[in-house]
Order: structure tokens, then C-alpha cells, then sequence
């Protein structure tokens, strides 16, 4: 019977639904987009190109491994991806070719070599003995023989346009090297550039004596992969010591598509970034869905009231009716589930292919469309529904039937004990969670917790809203009376109102704080990071990007040039703990670096020994033990604190300690101090090295900045996703108010009221709602991101907001409410002309 109601009640009551429906779906899609993203992460495959035709590949561990104590005797095996690629002894490719089950084996070297109009990322010297590992064949030319003779991949070759007979140059980590193009490959590379030279040359260019990094091994005829796997797993298991330092990185092997993740590094730490990005994503998005959809329930139900009150009075049991109203829920939550959680899957695609735009995820890591996060979501939207109507609901069957008709006629009802009281704990633990940020320094732990004090915020705003909207009444409803028609209705139906009024300014709430927090987290980081770097480069020039080691060399010829600091970035690990590196050549370091030392000596920086950032617990004279990017270990001593970290890195090490350790041993920047110095003077130095560039300190400055704009876009791409989900909200909500008041609007004609003056009420009533959730989002979004400030920032800088961006907010929100009351009101009062 209540399920017969409830499809009665769908047909009749269209509007309030539709606004239920829209707010479903577009959770709904919001959270499978999300979840894409997260599922990406975990099940994505990146298919080998370079290693293509070797079934089974040794490498180095990409990961380092530690045990956590989780208390009460009980342990955990943890891992993290390493920065690099991690090497293996060459001399494990002659145990390997050993083995009766192969039948031989094939090495490989790898290091950045970058070609006039080749790609600026992933583009790779190799020997040529590499070859088989890619089944790579020769369509025109010879191999290469002499150190300065190379071979191109078909696809390098066709974008760089060389042809065997051709000569060009190339920047590696010793410096610009003369080339002669020997041959070209019939196979190419879609993700990557391949550059070969003669082996010796190759592992001299390497750098890494005695190493590789891949090992190709193929089975012996009638040998299959899994038992040539197994062998090779079997010989290292009896021999894990692999490296020529027995505490370096162990020999893994890799078959199938694991081979791709192993061949390409920054596929794995890209697919651990989609998992923490797409959780958070996910996790945010659920809450404020939740948020909305409560909301809009809430309202559809208040428009109900005096129809719930009617059947309550006709005998229907509260459980009837909250029956009716959950069957109700469950219709519109899975239909608009369904087709929410099907449309979030080109939206999780969309937002795969920006991530691949702005470098956060490499190309060849697909996006993984599976029907897990289909399920997920459309399940998640159900149950919020559900939950929503339940809740709204509850006060409305839960009272006798002759209250619940009282309370129909006097509206708005008084909030209850109940609902104060979550309202007052959403308070407190938004505070605590505010209170929080204070003590977080790291964006990876602030970020989460910054989105969830937000939420909670605009939850205890939202259980409080008919008190703030009384309130808030009260205070701007005394202008307001200037205006003796339009002002003076307006006054009246805010005060009947108010429960219609903290409908609307929550999600208007929930929309300026969002959009603030997303906006100016990024900015009071990139600011602070900025002044930070304004401040402690006292250097004269700097050059860069992708210097190589000659061009220092080159640069410190030049007559008055005083010191020139080679600056490399990088990323260790403290255990599990990801650290920023800056290395730096320690020579004369206080001529182009102002760190902010705050304890110690920086002049004792050395192979050996680090200075770190302020607030991280490093003291001086510890001994730390970190693992370089290619999962080397070493130990250093802390011989300096700084509290300039947020521009410079956690840590500051000896450039020769980092710079053999990572995959692209090219400066990033050289800071260059001198007398009477000149750009013209310094370019011409560089005559030989083509690619990198001369800026003076303002344009150092402004490009660090523009680095940050293109890493801040990150965040604007995801987390502006659910603003426009807010925004969809605000629309919706203020629609449905709108509609429900139709024969309000026809009373008020009949007693003579024109459009105009009922319009102008309309103004009004918006205007009071836009500034009281401007006064409320404004101060949500200022506590939470003060603190978040005084935690990434350890108290040095504040939050930043840019007036551009605060004034486009508050327009957009502005310009939202507008929108979402003229449109409805337009329809609602030709209507009621008709029927008055």
C-alpha cells in the first residue's frame, strides 16, 4: 500500500522530486568520476615498449620496505615507491645466462639524452646491445661503433627529422655531445624517445660502473616464461645479495605487464598519486554530496509537511509513512543513480586525460572505465537517499499526529534538542579538526584534513541554519525596511521562512567556502614558497633548465664570476616518509643562498652531511639514514636547520651525493654570484650548450612562480569538480524553494501586489541570503585556511587571497543565486497571474 502511495505522490509532486533527482545524479557522477580515478590507480597496466620482446625482465626494486610496529606486538610490512630507477649489478647477467632454462640474456643502461626538437621528458640513451629487448631491427644504416655514432628510433627520428648521414647535438649529464646518426630502427616508441650508442660509450654516459638497469631474459627452446621466471626467482632467493653494497636495492623480476610498471618508474608513483588523489577526491565528494542530498531532501520534505500531517491525522503510523517516504527515496535514488554513476564514467576519462595534460599521470598509463566504480557509486547514491529521507523525516513522523499538524501550520517549526545537539558536536569537532591544521606541515597530511574541517563547518552550519537564519534576519533585516513594499515583504517571509532561508544558504555556504579553500590552499602555499625563495636567492643570475656538468664549468670562466652553485632536486625517503632534496655544490654556498639557518653551520655542508628544514624533528648532530631515489641507502649527519624549507626542500644536500642517484643527473638550475656581470656575457658562455637559458633574479622568480601555477592546476581541475557540484545545488535548491511557493505568489496578486514588487521581494530575500552565506563561507573559508597556513607554512607567512579570485567567487556566487531565483520566479509568477 505505501509503495502504491509513493509512486502516487512521484506523479503528483514533480518539481520537489526532480530537485531530488538532480542532486542524486549528480552525486552520482561525481563520486564514479572519482572513483575512476582511484580504481585507475590500483588496477591500471602500462604495456612495456622497450622491453617488449624479453618475456621475462630483472631489475632493481622500485620500492623501499620497512616493518611498523602497530602495538601490542604486532607488526606490518609497509612499502613506498622509490624517486628513480633502481640498478643492478652488470655482473648478475653472466649467473643468469647460466641458468639451463635460458637461452640468453640481453643488458641495458639508461640516461637522459636530449635531441634539438625531441621531447623535454623521457627521452633515453641506451646501448645498442639493448636491442633484442624491444626485438628492435634496423631500416636503414649500420649499429653503432664509435663513441660519437648513435642509432635513433623510427618515431625519434621522423620528430626530430634525422636520417642516417645526419649530424646534431645532444645534452647529457657530462655535457653537449656531437653526434652522427648511423642507422634508424623500423620499430619506434609512442611513449618515449630511445637514443643508441655503442655499448662501452653507453655505460660510460651512464655513469653507473658496474650497474644496469634492466637485465632482458629469454627462455631456452621448449622453456616457457613462468619456468624461466621461477629459475631466475629461485638463483636470486639463493643468492639476495645482487649489489655490489648488499644493502642496496634487491633484484626483482618482472613477467607480463609488470614489466611495463618496472620499465617505467613514474607509472607507479603516478599510480599511487591517483590512488591518494582519487580516495580524497572520492571521500570529499561523498560528504558533500551527502550534505546536499540531505539538504534537498530536508526541504522536499518541509514542502510536505502539511501532507504528511494529513496522513498522520488519517491514521497512518509513523513507520507507514517513513515507509512511504524511504520507498520514495529508493525509487529516485536508483534511477538517479544508475544513469549518474554510468555518465561518471566520461567524466572519470575527462579527468584522467587532464591529469595526463598537466604531466600528473604519463600517457601510457591508461584509464581503467570498470563497472566497480559504477556499482559503488550508484550503491553510495542509494543509501545517501535513503539515509537523507529517513532523517529528514524523522521529526515529522516521529511526533503525535495533532503536533505534527501544529507544527504544518506553524512554520518554520522550532529546531529540536536533538538537532542542536549534533549541531553543537559538528561545531566543536570542526574546531578541533581547525585547531588541527596548526600542527600539519605537510600538504599530503593538511590537504584531507583542510576539505573534511570545511564540511563539518558547513554540517554544524546546516544543523544550526534555522538559528543562523533567524539571526541573521534579525541583524540585516533592519535595512531592509527602507524599502516599504518590496523590503518590508521580504522582512515578513524571512522571518516565516527561515527554514527556507537556511536551505539556501547552505549549500551558498558550502559553495564560497569550498571555492575559497580550493582556490587559496594552492595560493597561500605558493606565495609562502615564493617569498621563501624571493628572499634566500641572492644569486645574480641563474640559468637553466637541464644544465649539464660542462656548462658550470664554462660559466665559472667567465671574468667576474665569483661562485656558481650547481642546484639539483630531488626526493629521498626517511624510512617511509617522502622528503624533498635540494643539492647543491657547497663551495661559497652563502653567496647565492640565504636558507634562513636557524641552527648550525651551513658551511660544514659536505658529502655526508645535510641541513634541514625547521619543524620536521631532524636536530642537530642526528644521524639520519635515508634512501637516495634509485633506493640506494647512506647516512648523513644534520650539521645545519633552516627555516626557509617550504621554498628550498626539507632537506639540503652535497651535490655529489645526490646527483649519482637519480634518473636525470642534469642541474636544474645553476645560481650564478659574481661582479659587474652581464646576460650577454653569461649567454655567450653557453654558446655551446643549446636549451638552457639566462634569467636575472625577477624572472628566476616569476618562472619558479609560473612552476607553481602549473602544479596548483592539479587542484583546480579536481576539486573544482565538486564546486560545480555545489553550484549545481545552489541552483537546484533555490528552484525548488521557488516552485513551492507558487500560491503564495497567487495570494499576493489577488491582494494586489504586482510582479514587480512581488520580484523585488524576491531580490530582496536573495540579497539577504548571499550576504549572510558571503559573511558565513567567508569566515569558514578564513579560519580553516589561517590555520592551514600557520601549519604548511610553520607559522611564516598567512593565508593568501588574491582580490581577483575572492571577487570572482563572490560574483560567481552572487551571479548563481540570481540565476537560480529569476529563472523559477519568471515561470512561477505567470503562473500565478493565471491563476489569481
Amino acid at each position: 500500500m505505501m509503495l502504491g502511495l509513493a509512486l502516487a505522490t512521484l506523479r503528483h509532486r514533480r518539481a520537489g522530486f526532480t530537485g531530488a533527482f538532480v542532486a542524486l545524479f549528480c552525486a552520482a557522477a561525481l563520486v564514479c568520476g572519482c572513483g575512476t580515478l582511484l580504481v585507475t590507480g590500483l588496477f591500471g597496466t602500462v604495456r612495456p615498449e622497450r622491453w617488449a620482446a624479453a618475456p621475462v625482465v630483472v631489475s632493481g626494486d622500485q620500492e623501499v620496505h620497512a616493518t611498523v610496529d602497530k602495538g601490542k606486538g604486532k607488526t606490518k610490512e609497509k612499502a613506498k615507491p622509490i624517486a628513480g630507477r633502481a640498478w643492478v649489478p652488470a655482473a648478475l647477467a653472466e649467473r643468469l645466462a647460466a641458468l639451463p632454462s635460458v637461452k640468453g640474456v640481453a643488458t641495458e643502461v639508461t640516461f637522459p639524452v636530449l635531441l634539438p626538437g625531441g621531447p623535454a621528458d623521457g627521452s633515453w640513451g641506451h646501448g645498442w646491445e639493448s636491442a633484442p629487448l624491444a626485438g628492435l631491427t634496423l631500416a636503414a644504416g649500420r649499429a653503432p661503433a664509435a663513441g660519437d655514432e648513435v642509432v635513433l628510433d623510427a618515431a625519434t627520428a621522423a620528430r626530430t627529422h634525422l636520417a642516417p648521414g645526419a649530424t646534431t647535438t645532444a645534452r647529457t649529464a657530462t655535457g653537449t655531445l656531437d653526434l652522427r646518426v648511423v642507422g634508424v630502427t623500423a620499430q619506434g616508441f609512442d611513449s618515449q624517445a630511445a637514443v643508441f650508442f655503442a655499448p662501452d660509450r653507453a655505460r660510460a654516459l651512464a655513469g653507473h660502473d658496474g650497474l644496469v638497469s634492466a637485465i632482458g631474459v629469454f627462455p631456452a627452446d621448449g622453456a616457457s616464461a613462468a619456468t624461466t621466471a621461477a629459475d631466475v626467482r629461485a638463483l636470486l632467493a639463493a643468492a639476495p645479495a645482487t649489489s655490489a653494497d648488499p644493502t642496496g636495492p634487491a633484484a626483482v623480476v618482472h613477467t607480463g605487464d609488470d614489466r611495463g610498471r618496472a620499465e617505467f618508474p613514474d607509472a607507479a608513483g603516478a599510480g599511487v598519486r591517483l590512488v591518494s588523489t582519487g580516495a580524497v577526491l572520492a571521500g570529499t565528494s561523498l560528504l558533500v554530496a551527502l550534505l546536499v542530498v540531505v539538504g534537498t531532501f530536508g526541504l522536499s520534505i518541509q514542502q510536505r509537511q502539511r501532507e504528511i500531517a494529513v496522513l498522520r491525522a488519517v491514521a497512518a503510523t509513523g513507520k507507514q509513512v517513513r515507509k512511504m517516504i524511504g520507498g520514495e527515496a529508493l525509487l529516485i535514488g536508483l534511477t538517479a543513480g544508475v544513469l549518474g554513476a554510468t555518465a561518471g564514467l566520461p567524466l572519470g576519462g575527462w579527468l584522467h586525460g587532464r591529469f595526463v595534460a598537466l604531466g600528473v599521470v604519463p600517457a601510457n598509463l591508461p584509464v581503467v572505465l570498470s563497472p566497480f566504480a559504477v556499482l559503488v557509486a550508484a550503491a553510495a547514491t542509494l543509501l545517501a537517499g535513503w539515509g537523507a529521507a529517513r532523517v529528514s523525516a524523522r521529526r515529522a513522523t516521529g511526533i503525535k499526529p495533532v503536533e505534527a499538524l501544529g507544527e504544518a501550520e506553524l512554520r518554520p517549526p522550532r529546531p529540536g534538542a536533538v538537532r542542536i545537539g549534533f549541531g553543537m558536536l559538528a561545531t566543536v569537532g570542526a574546531a578541533v579538526l581547525t585547531a588541527l591544521l596548526t600542527v600539519l606541515h605537510s600538504d599530503q597530511s593538511s590537504t584531507p584534513v583542510c576539505f573534511l574541517a570545511v564540511l563539518l563547518w558547513c554540517t554544524a552550519l546546516s544543523l544550526l541554519g534555522p538559528l543562523v537564519a533567524r539571526a541573521g534576519t534579525a541583524v540585516l533585516g533592519l535595512p531592509l525596511r527602507a524599502s516599504r513594499v518590496g523590503g518590508y515583504l521580504a522582512v515578513h517571509h524571512l522571518r516565516a521562512g527561515a527554514h527556507r532561508l537556511a536551505s539556501v544558504v547552505t549549500p551558498l555556504t558550502l559553495l564560497i567556502a569550498m571555492a575559497c579553500t580550493v582556490l587559496f590552499t594552492q595560493t597561500t602555499t605558493a606565495h609562502a614558497a615564493a617569498a621563501q625563495r624571493e628572499r634566500g636567492t641572492t644569486a645574480d643570475f641563474t640559468v637553466g633548465p637541464r644544465v649539464p656538468a660542462d656548462a658550470a664549468a664554462a660559466l665559472a670562466a667567465v671574468p667576474g664570476v665569483r661562485t656558481v652553485t650547481r642546484v639539483l632536486h630531488s626526493q629521498v625517503r626517511d624510512g617511509l616518509t617522502r622528503r624533498s632534496v635540494q643539492a647543491v655544490t657547497p663551495g661559497r654556498l652563502a653567496d647565492t643562498l640565504d636558507l634562513g639557518v636557524t641552527a648550525g653551520d651551513l658551511d660544514r655542508l659536505a658529502d655526508g652531511t645535510a641541513a634541514a628544514a625547521e619543524g620536521l624533528g631532524y636536530r642537530l648532530g642526528q644521524r639520519v639514514r635515508l634512501t637516495l631515489a634509485d633506493g640506494t641507502p647512506t647516512e648523513v649527519t644534520v650539521v645545519a636547520l633552516y627555516a626557509r624549507g617550504l621554498g628550498f626542500g626539507d632537506l639540503t644536500l652535497a651535490h655529489d651525493t645526490v646527483a649519482a642517484h637519480v634518473d636525470v643527473p642534469l642541474d636544474d638550475e645553476l645560481l650564478v654570484r659574481g661582479d659587474g656581470l652581464t646576460r650577454s656575457a653569461l649567454t655567450a658562455a653557453l654558446h655551446d650548450t643549446p636549451g638552457p637559458g639566462v634569467l636575472d633574479h625577477a624572472s628566476a622568480t616569476a618562472a619558479a612562480a609560473a612552476g607553481n601555477r602549473t602544479g596548483a592546476q592539479v587542484g583546480y581541475v579536481s576539486l573544482g569538480l565538486i564546486v560545480a557540484f555545489v553550484a549545481i545545488a545552489v541552483l537546484n535548491t533555490l528552484a525548488m524553494g521557488i516552485v513551492d511557493r507558487r500560491g503564495e505568489f497567487a495570494a499576493l496578486a489577488l491582494i494586489g501586489a504586482t510582479r514587480r514588487q512581488i520580484r523585488r521581494m524576491l531580490g530582496w530575500e536573495t540579497a539577504v541570503a548571499v550576504v549572510l552565506a558571503t559573511v558565513l563561507g567567508l569566515a569558514v573559508a578564513f579560519a580553516v585556511l589561517g590555520a592551514y597556513a600557520e601549519g604548511i607554512t610553520r607559522g611564516t607567512a598567512g593565508a593568501a587571497g588574491p582580490l581577483a579570485e575572492l571577487a570572482l567567487v563572490l560574483l560567481g556566487a552572487t551571479a548563481l543565486a540570481a540565476l537560480g531565483t529569476w529563472l523559477p520566479a519568471r515561470a512561477a509568477l505567470r503562473g500565478a497571474r493565471r491563476r489569481a
